[in-house]
Parts: structure tokens; sequence; C-alpha cells
């Protein structure tokens, strides 16, 4: 291993005797060479510690580390890395081989601070996950750096063991809470001006089971994901801000305006396309169509509408009120 590796892959491990062959194989024996593989054994009690340590390769090392969870396990990786970037990798998973050779080529010729990329999501006898497929297709559809930042309120937007990152990124540190800590990791990294995007392949399966932890942890539950996407909402977008313009007094939406309303916050206009809709009053502000919606001056516009195919129909349309969405417009479902 070079004295100073151009990447360093942080690897978290928790009784993944099963699968962490696989996963490690699939770094080490990618096109990209000049890493280190850092395995963060979480208090794992099966074999997954001699499995690793099994590696006849000098590029691997092993840290014992208590079962603190894997934010924890993250920032240790992170303070025992030797790189300027670090890219992240689940014991779950396979990387495809040009994984970090395509995430590192994309990083510097387009000046991103954050790369993830496309992914296909299997169990683990190969077979799609039907009730993953919504998801793997919203996941999959955003990739650019615009589009990310539209829509970082809707969803964890970057899948986490797709990542590489600039080391500075990754030293936000995971908090650990009752929230998803890469959701919470992300959206802050957002929140201070990091450029983010995908690459446009697929470069990770994603290989789902009962006991993963996007499926059991408490952290993760919709509940989870809607505390931290309210909280950096009101340290992000609307921090400072009194008044905000609204689009979606349907179903999805009012729960999101009896919320903003509580928080303290003015709605000047309510946005709509209901004709039964137009011209009521809903909590003090007067809906309207889009077509009367004002130009953009900086008042945040938010968008709640769940009919689907819609959101780029809106897109087109705040295109012609000098809206830009990621920056003065953000989606909320």
């Amino acid at each position: 291993m070079p004295s100073t590796p151009l990447i360093s892959v942080i690897l978290p491990a928790y009784n993944a005797e099963n699968t962490i062959t696989d996963a490690m194989q699939s770094i080490l024996s990618g096109s990209f060479s000049e890493l280190e593989l850092i395995v963060i054994n979480d208090g794992s009690t099966d074999t997954t510690k001699p499995i690793v340590e099994s590696f006849n390769d000098s590029r691997v090392s092993l840290i014992d580390h208590p079962d603190a969870g894997v934010a924890a396990a993250n920032n240790e990786g992170v303070r025992q890395a030797k790189a300027p970037l670090i890219a992240r990798m689940d014991a779950d998973d396979i990387a495809h081989p040009d994984r970090l050779h395509l995430q590192l080529e994309m990083l510097e010729r387009n000046c991103l601070d954050i790369v993830g990329s496309r992914v296909e999501i299997v169990d683990h006898q190969g077979a799609s996950v039907p009730s993953l497929d919504r998801y793997k297709q919203w996941i999959n559809q955003h990739i650019s750096t615009e589009d990310i930042l539209a829509f970082r309120f809707v969803e964890s937007p970057l899948v986490h063991p797709t990542t590489l990152a600039k080391r500075e990124v990754w030293e936000l540190g995971c908090r650990q809470g009752s929230f998803p800590e890469d959701y919470d990791l992300w959206l802050r990294a957002f929140e201070k001006g990091y450029k983010p995007a995908k690459h446009p392949d697929v470069l990770l399966t994603w290989r789902d089971r009962p006991s993963r932890l996007t499926r059991i942890n408490e952290s993760f539950t919709p509940e989870a994901f809607d505390r931290c996407r309210k909280e950096h909402l009101l340290s992000g977008p609307l921090k400072g801000i009194t008044e905000i313009d609204f689009w979606g007094v349907g179903r999805t939406g009012k729960p999101w305006i009896r919320w903003l309303i509580s928080e303290g916050f003015k709605i000047r206009h309510l946005i709509d396309v209901s004709r039964k809709k137009i011209g009521q009053q809903i909590h003090g502000a007067t809906v309207i169509t889009p077509e009367d919606m004002p130009h953009s001056t900086g008042v945040p516009l938010l968008v709640a509408v769940g009919t689907k195919g819609i959101r780029e129909l809106i897109l087109q349309h705040l295109n012609t009120t000098g809206h830009t969405a990621g920056k003065d417009a953000w989606f909320l479902c």
C-alpha cells in the first residue's frame, strides 16, 4: 500500500460473516488500487473479525470498536483514514469494479465535493426487491447537483455506501440521535455549500435483508426521517425567514401547512391547480393558480404535491417565474 493512499474506504461491520468477504473483495479487486480499506469491527460476536484478518493485503486495516453504532463507527473510520478522499462501503453490499475510478474522475472533472451513484437493489439470492422498487426509481432519477439539492427534503438523496467525498465533508461527523445519521450528515453538508452529484452508472449492488439496519433501527422510521428534514428546513432554507409561499393544499400539503404555521411562519400565497380551491382562504392565505404566482423575489417556495408525474411540470413552471429549484424552491414530497 502506498504511504499515503488517495482514497480511504470505510467499511463498518457488525456480525457480517456471510457478506464481508464479498464486500471487501469488491473494493480490493476493483480497477482503482491506490486505496486503504478500513474495516471497523463494531462489536461483532460472529466470525467477522477472523475473516477480515485472513485477508493477506497490506491495504486492509482492522479496527476493533465497541458496539456503539454505525455513526460512531463511521467517525472512528474518518479519524483513522489517511487519504484526502474518503468513500463509504457497507458490509452487505458489492461495489462494481470501476466504482472508485469513475467517481474520482467525476469528482475532479466537475469540481464536486460529494459523488454518489445509481444503485441496484437485490436480495441475497440476487432477486429484485419489489418493496424497494419505488425508492430505487426515485434515488436513481435524481443525479444532478440541482436535482439533489431541490429534492433533498423528500428523502435522503444519496445512498450512503455509494458515496465518495472530500475529507472535510466527512469531518463534519455523523451525529448519533433519533434520526438517520447519513441523511443528517448530507443535509448539514448541503447547508454548508458542499456540492453533490451522482455518477449516472449503477456502481453499487445493495443487498437487502430483513436485518439490515435501515429496516430495523428506529432511527430509520418514517417519523425519524420527518424529524430530520424538518430540523434542517428550519436550520437551512427557512432560517431567519418569516414568510413563505406554498404549493399544494391537498391531503399531502395540509399537514405541512399546519406545521409551518405552528412554527410561526406566515404563508403569503398558497398555490394549487384545483379550480374548486382557487380563491379560498386557508389559514389566512388565498389560494391562487400557478399562472398567478408572483415572480421570484427570494421568498422561499415549498412544494408538497403527491400526484405522480407532477414534479416535472412544476419544475418547468418554476422556470417561467424565475424560481430556481434548490435555491429558493424545494420539494417536500
